[in-house]
């Protein structure tokens, strides 16, 4: 036994692989505040890679579960959270065909998540990923995962792949808004928390959805040291098209050319370490009439409290010598 083993253990190992890898999967997380356009951007950058030959999976992580609808043609897909439930219930195995759904080669599914008071949207969020792990997702084949999250929200599950270096590189949507800027800024501060951490997910770009060309979006990510990847104009064809749950991004459409640059700047953006900004740089992006940054502090006082003069009582407290 002995003369075995160490023969054994003479053996040189296999030299490692030292070649490009032939496979590797991006798993981009995609965040901005609700209804800044999420969904019409990711339904559209996703049926433009895949129309330009990559295998996509959609994944909607926001418990609205409306990331698929424009891709389905407003259609709504049974979320991953309600149908395991279910399926549970009746004493049945949950198989991937009935959560996950094609349409031109882009796979598309939703985690869904709690009713409304009935539970935690993050904790849904943390419990649809350990589903998709049964499911086999550390398995599956595709050139890009994106996963569409809500920005608002900045706590557990929400912030799952920035946490956990569950992706490689983030999206953040906005425009040129107050509020959509500040959960942008928001997101980057996440990140550059967890890089500080040793984590090394990073930030791709930014998306300006219904650029108006007032310029703050762009303000804002020449000062975050983020690029813009792609700006969609305010434009009436869109928003009609989207209205109605058309697909914009297609090749040769009138739209086809932007989308289609907005997916090799996906592909190929690196993920940068952001400067996030403080609250104060953040309003300057804008002018001091339309955020209020003239407005001065004016403390309260107890008066202003109790609606009435305050009478001066003798205090009852003991003072002991020496103390």
């Amino acid at each position: 036994m002995h003369d075995e083993l160490k023969a054994e253990a003479s053996i040189e190992p296999e030299a490692p692989a030292s070649g490009e890898p032939t496979k590797k999967t991006q798993i981009i997380a995609i965040y901005g505040k609700g209804g800044i356009g999420k969904s019409f951007t990711l339904a559209n950058l996703s049926y433009m890679l895949a129309q330009q030959g990559k295998r996509v999976l959609l994944i909607g992580c926001d418990p609205k579960s409306d990331t698929t609808s424009l891709l389905f043609g407003g259609r709504s897909t049974p979320t991953i959270i309600e149908t395991s439930a279910k399926k549970k219930a009746a004493g049945e195995k949950l198989t991937i065909g009935d959560v996950c759904f094609k349409r031109d080669g882009v796979f598309a599914m939703e985690l869904g998540g709690p009713e409304v008071g009935r539970g935690c949207g993050g904790r849904g969020i943390i419990h649809g990923f350990e589903t998709l792990d049964k499911l086999g997702f550390q398995d599956w084949d595709f050139d890009f995962v994106l996963l569409d999250f809500l920005g608002d929200v900045v706590c557990g599950g929400f912030g799952l792949p920035i946490a956990r270096d569950m992706c490689q590189k983030v999206i953040v949507v906005g425009s040129n808004d107050l509020q959509s800027l500040y959960v942008a800024n928001n997101v980057c501060s996440a990140v550059d928390y967890f890089r500080k951490l040793g984590g090394n997910v990073g930030v791709a770009g930014m998306v300006i959805n219904k650029d108006d060309h007032t310029g703050e979006a762009q303000a804002f990510a020449a000062k975050a040291g983020i690029p813009v990847l792609a700006a969609i104009p305010a434009n009436e064809d869109i928003r009609r098209k989207s209205a109605a749950y058309e697909i914009v991004g297609r090749p040769g459409g009138p739209w086809g050319a932007m989308f289609e640059a907005l997916a090799i700047q996906v592909a190929e953006a690196p993920p940068v370490r952001p400067h996030p900004l403080s609250q104060e740089d953040l309003l300057g992006l804008f002018k001091g009439e339309t955020v209020g940054r003239d407005v001065v502090l004016d403390p309260a006082s107890d008066e202003d409290m109790r609606g009435a003069p305050v009478v001066a009582k003798p205090s009852l407290e003991v003072v002991y010598e020496g103390s």
